[in-house]
């Protein structure tokens, strides 16, 4: 009988032959999820997608700027408090005008324009929309809640 070479047991030492791989778990559906979520037969929903654009006026730096922004940014909290915006941030400097990116788990291009029309950069000039219905997953709906849970108090630390 042959004895394995020392590379064998020292590969087998590293790299151990397992049984099979395991199976991945069964997902189990959750109804009250998929409900809550406004998931169809697919666990899929419409969103409305809206991009937001550098606009035609662009307001000068100062206190009028901090209020516009801090307006923005109090509207997306609001709206993801209300499960309206699943998904929203900025884009990286961009020379073709896109700025950020709204997701709305709303009922029509109407409903999600009636939000963003409530936007300071909106109504300001700042930004200018546009709308796409889209279909994807209802789990982004879970996105806000997540996220909260990511965000340390103010003045904590990391």
């Amino acid at each position: 009988m042959r004895m394995p070479s020392l590379l064998v047991l020292v590969l087998l030492a590293m790299f151990p032959v397992t049984a099979a791989a395991e199976e991945p778990p069964t997902a189990v559906f959750d109804a009250a999820l998929a409900k809550r979520l406004g998931a169809d037969e697919r666990g899929m929903r419409t969103y409305v997608l809206v991009l937001l654009r550098t606009g035609p006026t662009r307001v000068p730096d100062g206190a009028e700027r901090d209020a516009m922004f801090a307006g923005h940014f109090a509207n997306m909290t609001r709206w993801s408090k209300a499960g309206q915006l699943v998904l929203a941030g900025p884009f990286s400097k961009d020379p073709s005008g896109w700025r950020g990116l709204y997701v709305f788990a709303v009922d029509g291009i109407d409903a999600a324009r009636a939000l963003a029309e409530t936007d300071p950069v909106i109504t300001k000039g700042e930004m200018v929309a546009e709308y796409r219905e889209w279909y994807g997953t209802a789990a982004l709906g879970l996105i806000p809640e997540t996220h909260e849970r990511l965000v340390p108090p103010a003045g904590a630390e990391k």
